[in-house]
């Protein structure tokens, strides 16, 4: 049932308004994204009613404050329930275990995981930059016939917990590094088949050091923010770093704000 049904008799019809129309769920825990100040004093309340009808659900927490600093994470706030912010998540045949406040991670993503999963061929070598707590590379190992996959990852907090995850997922052929991708690019000496970016803020900035491990038709999977009418401006930020490609596809990942987008160009270095 949805959660303003649940709420009808508990709630005047202004803040049955002001009510959130969805939540994200990571685990056991489900996080509301914009939490409107006015129901503040009704946090509790809605929190628990929450609890009470999903059974799956142990912690119920908002955002305060969105992805910021240096590793893009949210602060978090436990409203109601277990007094925790770690959760063991499962997707695609996958199990991962994370803090939500330390460390990136979105929930909305898994059919774009399994998407890009399911793109590659037998035998690839694959490079997942900005890495997080394992999620990209875990997926495309266990729904692919990937021959080696490469992970890298700044935040320490979110490498921990993917090395932990690759052991859970009992996967072989994932190698984790922790560092700056800027610095490990050049001490790879590999060329990648295919790599992964899901950096969706100034990943720009990083096209260039693809290209040091890039080859002739390697296919790189760039994400970004935009309005529905500005596509385009991805393909201009592309094309001011990398001279010959070609973009195979545009993909919408996830709405959010109305007519704004994520999204993951696909394209082929020439």
């Amino acid at each position: 049932m949805k959660l303003k049904n649940l709420l009808k008799n508990k709630l005047t019809k202004k803040e049955l308004e002001l009510l959130p129309m969805s939540f994200d769920v990571v685990g056991s825990i489900a996080i509301f994204l914009d939490f409107p100040k006015e129901l503040i004093k009704k946090e509790k309340l809605i929190a628990n009613i929450l609890l009470k009808e999903h059974r799956n659900i142990k912690t119920v927490v908002k955002k305060t404050e969105f992805y910021k600093g240096k590793y893009r994470t949210p602060k978090i706030k436990i409203i109601s329930g277990e007094k925790t912010k770690e959760s063991i998540n499962k997707e695609n045949d996958i199990i991962s275990k994370l803090n939500i406040e330390t460390c990136y991670f979105s929930p909305r993503l898994a059919n774009e995981r399994l998407r890009i999963s399911k793109l590659v061929k037998s035998k690839e070598l694959i490079l997942v930059m900005f890495s997080g707590v394992g999620i990209y590379p875990l997926v495309i190992s266990k729904n692919s016939k990937a021959k080696e996959i490469y992970g890298i990852e700044l935040n320490k907090e979110a490498h921990k917990y993917a090395l932990e995850n690759l052991k859970l997922n009992k996967l072989n052929n994932i190698n984790l590094i922790k560092g700056d991708v800027k610095k490990i690019i050049p001490k790879l000496n590999k060329k990648f088949d295919r790599i992964i970016m899901p950096l969706p803020k100034n990943a720009e900035d990083f096209l260039k050091d693809v290209l040091k491990v890039s080859k002739k038709n390697t296919i790189i999977h760039f994400y970004d923010f935009q309005h529905e009418d500005e596509f385009s401006k991805t393909k201009e930020k592309i094309k001011k770093q990398i001279k010959k490609f070609r973009i195979l596809r545009t993909v919408k990942c996830g709405q959010y704000a109305p007519r704004k987008y994520r999204i993951c160009v696909d394209f082929k270095v020439l």
